[in-house]
């Protein structure tokens, strides 16, 4: 079979990357601006006769959308999944919850520290970040996910760490929607380095304020693109160009 899919901007171009890859993000990217009716069955069958491939590149991609909780298995198919904003927003009070005390508990006890080693590697990271640039692309949401777990696990409760892992598991199809634009990727990686600066430099309650604030912004912007999406979705039901 053939395997390429020409790239978007040059029809006459091949995409040479596995075709596991491509399918993946160009499902993901669908997914996320919502172009799927809730009620489209992705099966191996479908999507291999789409992107005319074989069913195991296709069975790697679905894993991997199934994983990010962007698909949810039912009836023996996947189908998108459309979590209740309700849900997220209960999901959220409990993020701040865990990252905030993440800080509080070396703000109550002066027996507890943050790992300065593990702040300062997380610190390069985000520089390199800033030097070089990122594009927006929604799996920058591993990267951010990356950064809150590295702050919390710094503050030495690895039960609390567990708890924003499955968390972040739950919502991370709706964050998606955070990192669809430049300004709010760029805006995240200056208050990621400015958080881990408070925190290098013992202004705690600073940083538990700004942290605060920081998620909190987090979760009003993708409340409101989400909503967009759902009820773009909504108003046309029928909207499914690959049945």
């Amino acid at each position: 079979m053939d395997t390429s899919l020409a790239t978007s901007s040059d029809p006459g171009s091949v995409d040479r990357r596995p075709a596991r890859i491509r399918i993946y993000e160009q499902l993901r990217s669908e997914l996320l601006s919502a172009v799927f009716s809730p009620f489209h069955r992705f099966t191996e069958e479908n999507v291999a006769e789409r992107f005319v491939v074989s069913r195991t590149p296709v069975r790697d991609a679905l894993a991997r959308l199934e994983a990010d909780g962007l698909l949810i298995k039912r009836d023996g198919a996947l189908f998108r999944y459309t979590p209740t904003l309700e849900e997220f927003t209960d999901l959220y009070e409990l993020r701040i919850l865990l990252e905030v005390q993440g800080i509080d508990r070396a703000l109550n006890d002066p027996t507890v520290h943050h790992d300065r080693e593990r702040i300062t590697a997380e610190q390069l990271v985000w520089t390199t970040r800033l030097e070089q640039g990122v594009a927006p692309d929604a799996g920058f949401v591993d990267a951010d996910e990356q950064f809150h777990i590295a702050l919390l696990r710094a503050a030495g409760n690895l039960e609390l760490v567990s708890a924003l892992e499955r968390v972040n598991r739950r919502i991370r199809p709706i964050r998606m929607h955070d990192y669809l634009t430049q300004d709010r990727v760029d805006a995240t990686i200056s208050e990621h380095l400015e958080i881990l600066e408070l925190v290098l430099t013992g202004r705690l309650s600073e940083a538990r304020d700004f942290l605060r604030t920081h998620v909190g912004q987090s979760q009003s912007i993708v409340e409101a693109r989400a909503a967009r999406a759902m009820q773009i979705s909504h108003m046309t039901p029928g909207l499914d160009p690959h049945l």
